[in-house]
């Protein structure tokens, strides 16, 4: 194949084809485009043959290698059999306003008038249809306004009003079809489980299997903290599964032999082995509608205030047309109450609004969950963050390991990595890595290791108890005793670092020091959460004081509490709560999930625990806290849009029943002023927020 770059920017460019691109390729195409490693997405133009792709600027040449040496016939035999695939959508919004034009040209102006009426009539059923349901349903619905203003044109024979109607309902339905695709295919795409390989046990062997490829019957493996790949029945171990993804329920729930779990859920405790029921593309697209679809529990209030007002002010348009009629004696003066209503305007507006704000947010790589997230993002007032992996860099060091008794210090880092290695978090990847670059491998040489949230990791090595984790875990919980000379030594580290302690056969053998340098962008997040309101910005952590201390003293922060337990930040989060004020709670650890699932909007990070993401009302998908800020301006935004909304819909449409009933606006072009406006209304809705 032929192709050549037509345009290019740093992470984008534009591949223009000789050959011909089969319509039932495009998809293909794209599928396998995204398959390549460090492509975000792309999209294709059969009309100008071309693929635009959006890529990580260093695999640039890769993409361009494989478009070259791609040969487009080999497609017609491939087929997509990936699940979380989400198709191109060919209609966009020109496409959209395009074909709704065609149609309205042909039937207001090029259809033989003889046939006009009857067109319209066969065109008004429909809408006539759901009204009449509506009411046998006792319900005085947006429907039924619509039918009785659609069938008193029809019944005047005023064809050209009940076009216009229809034409209008019509588009905005599609456009409102539209709007909810595109948002569905953001956020499916975010919603991706991020595992390509599981481990599958086969008798006594045990071996890594990818997970498209794991087949009913598969007894898959799932440690602590990790998301469960795959729906099944537990068929071994016991363990505490967070359903908050798939059941927004934040209580984990325990799960033995024989009970059924699902993919996307998190083991939070535990360890088990899971025989799969289903494959992965049955499981986890159900899970992907499941998490996106339009769930009453995650509509925001907004959303629900504009359905309910929707409806609600139905009456008072039949209201208002009675007593026009009553007083004037003109029915033409009357109807314009039907041809008017704010009902349509504010069903279709808000909702629009509302999921463009979250294809926003994915946009900048945040993912939110539902729009009642960023109603309360924009209502909060006290922020409370986590300290390692939030405030401070995700990626902590091992600066220097300080070895006390017979062990030297690689020795210890070996013990420690060995341990740690199991459980990952951004201290424990710290200190793996600092092994690994030192070439200090290691066998399984301990029994099977315990974690203890917020404390540490318990094992034995050679029948002996081996430690790691906090100083209130080793020294205080498990009563290790130091020596005068082995305290003063940790005092002193202690005011640059941050200590993990090491203990073995009841005996403290090290400390590992380690560097959590703040984040660059961490003073901007916490002056810019300044100046968008945020009134209480905190910080607890289970670090000890002395980092904590330096942390809050650096960043100029409210308030902070150090050597904190999961049950303590949640319980902090309550009391803020019990005090009126709106709490937002961002984290990255299991140990945050707790207080993640009590806040009024809980904020996970990028390189957190699985557990942490899935809890979460919203996650960062960047190592970057400038997304956080970008959302909560795209929140702002979407409660300024809803609020104009409402001014232009009621001065609108107030104005247009008021010209009616005075007789200065026909009711015809009322009705497309009205319909019209409703349509403009909603395209801004489709614009992107300022940030």
């Amino acid at each position: 194949m032929i192709a050549t770059i037509a345009h290019r920017v740093p992470g984008r460019s534009r591949f223009v084809f000789e050959d011909e691109l089969k319509k039932e390729n495009l998809n293909k195409l794209k599928y396998k485009v995204e398959e390549i490693t460090g492509v975000k997405s792309c999209k294709i133009s059969q009309i100008a043959s071309s693929i635009t792709v959006e890529y990580e600027e260093k695999f640039l040449p890769k993409i361009a290698k494989f478009l070259l040496n791609l040969n487009l016939s080999d497609l017609d035999e491939f087929e997509i059999e990936d699940a979380d695939f989400v198709p191109q959508n060919d209609r966009e919004i020109f496409h959209i306003l395009r074909d709704a034009a065609y149609r309205r040209i042909v039937f207001a102006y090029l259809m033989p008038m003889p046939l006009r009426p009857i067109l319209t009539a066969i065109r008004a059923y429909p809408f006539i249809r759901d009204g009449i349901k509506a009411l046998f349903n006792k319900k005085l619905s947006v429907e039924v306004l619509d039918a009785t203003a659609i069938g008193v044109s029809i019944a005047s024979r005023e064809y050209a009003d009940a076009g216009n109607i229809m034409f209008l309902l019509n588009l905005g339905e599609e456009l409102e079809d539209y709007t909810l695709k595109k948002s569905k295919k953001d956020l499916a795409n975010s919603l991706k489980l991020n595992i390509d390989q599981v481990f599958v046990v086969d008798g006594d062997k045990k071996y890594t299997k990818k997970l498209k490829d794991v087949e009913v019957g598969d007894l898959v493996e799932v440690t602590m903290g990790s998301t469960i790949p795959v729906d099944g029945e537990i068929v071994k171990g016991i363990g505490l599964v967070n359903e908050a993804s798939f059941t927004g329920e934040s209580e984990s729930v325990k799960k033995t032999e024989g009970k059924t779990v699902f993919a996307g859920t998190v083991l939070e405790e535990g360890a088990i082995l899971v025989k799969t029921s289903k494959k992965h593309d049955d499981s986890r697209i159900n899970h992907i509608v499941e998490l996106i679809g339009e769930s009453e529990k995650n509509k925001s209030l907004a959303e629900k205030k504009a359905e309910s007002m929707a409806d609600s002010i139905v009456k008072y348009s039949f209201l208002g047309a009675a007593l026009t009629y009553l007083v004037t004696r003109d029915f033409v003066k009357a109807k314009s109450f039907l041809m008017v209503d704010f009902s349509c305007a504010l069903k279709l507006t808000i909702p629009i609004a509302t999921m463009k704000a979250i294809s926003s947010s994915s946009e900048e790589e945040v993912l939110v969950k539902g729009g009642k997230y960023l109603e309360k993002l924009n209502e909060a007032d006290t922020i409370i963050f986590d300290k390692t992996g939030t405030l401070t860099k995700s990626q902590p060091s091992v600066e220097k390991v300080i070895a006390f008794g017979e062990f030297d210090a690689d020795e210890c880092l070996r013990i420690a990595a060995c341990l740690e290695e199991h459980f990952p978090h951004s201290i424990a990847n710290a200190v793996v890595k600092a092994a690994k670059d030192k070439n200090l491998h290691h066998e399984e040489m301990h029994s099977k290791p315990e974690y203890i949230v917020a404390h540490g990791i318990r094992s034995s090595i050679d029948d002996k108890p081996a430690l790691i984790g906090s100083a209130h875990f080793i020294l205080e919980d498990e009563g290790i005793k130091i020596s005068k000379e082995q305290e003063k030594k940790i005092e002193e580290l202690k005011e640059d670092y941050s200590l993990l302690y090491l203990a073995f056969d009841n005996e403290l053998i090290a400390v590992i020091c380690i560097a959590d340098p703040i984040r660059e962008d961490a003073k901007y997040t916490v002056d810019s959460l300044r100046e968008l309101g945020f009134t209480n910005i905190v910080m607890l952590t289970g670090d000890a004081e002395n980092s904590a201390r330096a942390v809050a003293r650096e960043l100029d922060l409210d308030y902070y509490k150090s050597q904190v337990l999961p049950e303590d930040k949640s319980d902090y989060v309550r009391e803020q709560k019990a005090l009126g004020r709106t709490v937002v709670m961002i984290g990255d650890g299991i140990n945050d999930s707790i207080a993640l699932s009590t806040a009024d909007v809980g904020i996970s990070m990028n390189k957190g625990a699985d557990i942490a993401k899935e809890i979460a009302d919203i996650s960062i998908k960047t190592d970057d806290l400038k997304s956080l800020i970008d959302v909560i301006k795209i929140a702002r935004g979407l409660d300024k849009r809803i609020k104009n909304n409402y001014r232009e819909i009621i001065g609108i449409n107030g104005s247009l029943i008021a010209l009616g009933v005075l007789g200065l606006l026909s009711n015809t072009n009322s009705a497309l002023i009205h319909n019209a406006s409703t349509v403009a209304i909603a395209g801004k809705n489709m614009r992107d927020y300022t940030i």
